[in-house]
């Protein structure tokens, strides 16, 4: 589907699996102009236990993530999300892609993460990088859990922040506003910051 939004979009947690890909894979649909990213070092799973995660780098196909899980143990995988999580990302995109490795494929109008931590590392980037364009950029974070039900609860509030953001023809203009009608409407504590391209 042909992007029609007026902004573009980067979708962003710590590893590119969960939150930020649900988030991807729902804009996406909705006709948005969106990417997503990991801010981590490498591409962490849950493993058989808490202190045996399964670790990937960035770059590393979905699908070969997929196939390696379940060779490994596939009643485990297939019972806690991660074979059918990996399945829809390859049909998003083929693998992982780290933020702070990805600078070319921007400018972003609105960059939205999933956690503070998250915000955080992107704003340290962004304010990091030579800033060549002076096109402003809005960061929001909105903290969501990283598990299956709550990445469809963050994915859903992504899209409806969206869409207030395309109803506008400058966010900076009523960016506060639309801000506290978001937290006041859903419940959920907003931060957001501004940086430049």
């Amino acid at each position: 589907m042909a992007a029609v939004g007026r902004w573009r979009y980067a979708m962003v947690c710590s590893s590119n699996m969960n939150r930020s890909m649900e988030a991807h894979s729902l804009l996406g649909r909705a006709g948005l102009d969106v990417s997503s990213y990991g801010t981590g070092a490498h591409v962490k799973l849950p493993g058989p236990s808490l202190h045996e995660p399964n670790v990937y780098a960035f770059g590393t196909p979905y699908k070969t993530i997929h196939d390696d899980l379940r060779r490994k143990d596939p009643d485990l995988y297939k019972r806690n999300g991660l074979l059918p999580m990996l399945k829809r990302n390859s049909t998003v995109k083929a693998a992982p892609q780290r933020w702070q490795e990805n600078a070319g494929d921007g400018p972003f109008d609105v960059v939205l993460t999933f956690e503070e931590k998250v915000f955080d590392l992107v704003l340290e980037d962004l304010n990091s990088r030579e800033q060549k364009l002076i096109n402003t950029v809005l960061i929001i974070n909105m903290d969501v859990k990283d598990n299956h039900e709550e990445a469809g609860v963050g994915a859903k509030l992504a899209l409806d922040l969206c869409k207030r953001l395309e109803q506008v023809d400058a966010w900076e203009d009523s960016i506060d506003n639309m801000m506290v009608a978001f937290e006041k409407e859903h419940r959920r504590k907003i931060m957001y910051n501004i940086s430049f391209y």
